[in-house]
């Protein structure tokens, strides 16, 4: 798997489980389980071990895990094996390795500038914070 330009910020490790909303800057890993919402103007790494159920708006994606839910990134979303993607996808720029599972639709263009001004406002409010709730 690739590594993001961006230093890992918060690593959730593969026995952890977690619920509710997380917003965070800079780039994240998780290999544990996660329930919930999650919004970021960085990268969410989704590592092998990892499960998440969530509606996901972040600015890069890397998926090696289980993701279930619909995720939003406004610049790349890559899914590498074992991967597994079940539900929509918007990206500009998508990478799936070939042997992943995808199960959704993927719509393939660029978000709307109100949409990037409305997630860079509400995420200069946690500037540089990691937050679960």
């Amino acid at each position: 798997m690739k590594t993001p330009k961006e230093e890992i910020n918060a690593f959730l490790g593969k026995d952890t489980e977690f619920e509710g909303k997380f917003s965070f800057t800079g780039a994240v890993r998780i290999d544990g389980k996660f329930t919930g919402e999650i919004e970021s103007s960085g990268t969410l790494i989704v590592g092998e071990t990892a499960t998440i159920k969530s509606q996901i708006h972040v600015a890069d994606m890397i998926i090696s895990g289980e993701v279930d839910g619909d995720v939003v990134a406004e610049n790349k979303i890559e899914i590498s094996i074992p991967g597994k993607m079940f539900g929509n996808i918007q990206t500009p720029k998508l990478v799936i390795e070939e042997g992943v599972i995808f199960e959704g639709k993927c719509k393939m263009q660029e978000l709307g500038k109100e949409k990037k001004k409305e997630l860079s406002n509400s995420l200069k409010e946690n500037e540089g914070l990691s937050i679960l709730k």
